[in-house]
């Protein structure tokens, strides 16, 4: 039983890295500009296939990690630059917008990289086991930690510590008197988009040794990414932390437990924070 529990613990864990990285740019999309973004599991999936694309030609995971995060953030800045600016703080307008390119993206990933799943390769020196007490387990699942552990640093030193950042509290606490006292929010907005859509596209290649790629894989991660960000807080980096491992732990404790009552026992505890913290743990009015 003890086994048990740990092997959970531990692939509970490695799941909510990976939903930080996902739901982190979720996080502060929402949290900066209130746009419901239906894209953003498409974004996970875009950029986990354009990095099998170029891990395959290169043979390099980690440059494949950063194309993917790349050419995603580039398509999220493109997007938000060229479509959802035109319908400023206009809820339905924009979660149709991101509905409609999360259509597009899914279709356009059938047609270029066809409709089986692919598992994509992990460097040799990351492959193999390690033992924790009695229980053997995945390298490159530590590795995740590692990973997510040293994105959480560099976003928390971004927010908490540049003038960037100061300029995105600002954003996120109140933007029309950030934007009245000369913030540029329009130009943070969409530089966040990008940066929330490069954080996704990153996170899907770091994955895919993992879950692999598939279609459908898109808006499988975008319910719990939504959850992740209602339990923990919009715009909150500790919520995204908080709520990532509250998640992770609970699907796959779900899963493995009671399968037949799995999304119960997800969607229920979010219903419960919802109902006694509307802003969520650690978000603000």
């Amino acid at each position: 039983m003890g086994d048990f529990l740990l092997v959970q613990t531990l692939n509970g864990l490695s799941f909510a890295a990976l939903l930080f990285l996902l739901s982190s740019g979720l996080s502060l999309i929402y949290g900066v500009m209130k746009i419901v973004n239906i894209a953003h599991g498409s974004f996970f999936m875009v950029g986990t296939y354009v990095g099998l694309s170029v891990i395959l030609k290169t043979n390099n995971f980690f440059l494949g990690a950063f194309a993917g995060g790349l050419a995603v953030g580039a398509l999220g800045f493109i997007m938000e630059r060229g479509f959802l600016r035109r319908f400023p703080l206009q809820a339905l307008p924009q979660m149709m917008i991101t509905l409609g390119f999360a259509l597009l993206f899914r279709d356009l990933s059938l047609l270029i990289w066809g409709g089986d799943p692919y598992i994509l390769p992990c460097p040799e020196y990351l492959k193999g086991s390690v033992k924790i007490f009695q229980v053997v387990f995945p390298i490159y699942r530590i590795f995740i930690f590692f990973v997510a552990a040293v994105v959480a640093v560099a976003l928390w030193l971004f927010n908490e510590k540049t003038l960037f950042g100061a300029k995105l509290r600002a954003a996120v606490d109140d933007h029309e008197m950030a934007g009245g006292v000369g913030l540029n929010v329009p130009m943070i907005s969409g530089c966040m988009f990008g940066l929330g859509a490069f954080l996704a596209g990153f996170g899907g290649v770091m994955g895919g040794p993992i879950f692999g790629v598939y279609p459908g894989l898109d808006f499988e991660l975008l319910s719990l990414s939504f959850v992740v960000v209602i339990v923990g807080g919009r715009g909150s980096l500790l919520g995204s932390a908080v709520g990532s491992i509250l998640v992770g732990l609970v699907d796959n404790f779900g899963k493995a437990l009671i399968p037949e009552l799995s999304y119960f026992t997800l969607f229920a505890p979010m219903a419960l924070v919802v109902a006694l913290k509307p802003t969520g743990l650690f978000g603000k009015e």
